[in-house]
């Protein structure tokens, strides 16, 4: 059984002060591990170090959205897989923090904000219903794929660790949007679809920065 709200809401809250915080755990093995430090120059590794921090950013916001979205939810099969692709956001979350460090760079300073930006908006498609809901994850994690996709194709050749990280969250995010698709999702409005485009090139773009 699913608690009530308010329950939910408070571990939310103390999820939200954990991730935030950059207490994230992993529950699978960093893909990163199979590989070796290659040297990279300076300018490789802040230029890895920026689209990680891209990710990490994005990761962030995915346990945000998947929480807030499981509040307004009908459906117990709806709860039940947005808290297992939590799980596996919460592994990618980890790796990214990992490989930041390795990088001796830092994770986004704009943290609390993208998560709130990133919860109010999963409030909102929870309170449209589950169809929409699902049909905003699937959305998501088809841009999403194609974000980490440009990114295998951005990172410096030798950087294989961070490779490995991005190709394994560009698996789980297509597995998590054909799980949302194949719980009923709609197909998003045309119009919603840009805007959804356009805040995540102001968070990428920032993001890379701070």
């Amino acid at each position: 059984m699913f608690p009530n709200t308010t329950d939910r809401l408070i571990t939310h809250f103390d999820r939200a002060l954990r991730v935030i915080s950059g207490q994230a755990r992993a529950s699978r093995a960093n893909p990163a591990k199979a590989f070796a430090d290659d040297s990279l120059s300076d300018e490789e590794k802040k230029h890895s170090a920026g689209l990680m921090r891209v990710n990490h950013v994005g990761e962030i916001c995915a346990q945000a959205l998947y929480d807030s979205q499981a509040v307004f939810s009908k459906s117990e099969d709806v709860k039940r897989q947005f808290a297992r692709s939590s799980i596996e956001e919460e592994d990618h979350l980890a790796w990214t923090a990992e490989r930041l460090k390795q990088l001796n760079s830092h994770t986004s300073v704009l943290n609390p904000l993208w998560y709130a930006g990133a919860y109010a908006c999963g409030l909102i498609a929870g309170r449209c219903g589950d169809a929409i809901s699902l049909g905003f994850v699937v959305e998501t994690e088809k841009q999403v794929e194609a974000h980490l996709a440009s990114h295998l194709k951005d990172l410096p050749v030798l950087d294989q660790k961070s490779r490995a990280i991005v190709e394994q969250m560009r698996v789980d995010e297509i597995a998590h949007g054909a799980a949302a698709g194949d719980l009923g999702a709609v197909d998003l409005p045309a119009p919603v679809k840009v805007v959804m485009q356009a805040m995540a090139k102001v968070m990428t773009t920032t993001a890379y920065r701070i």
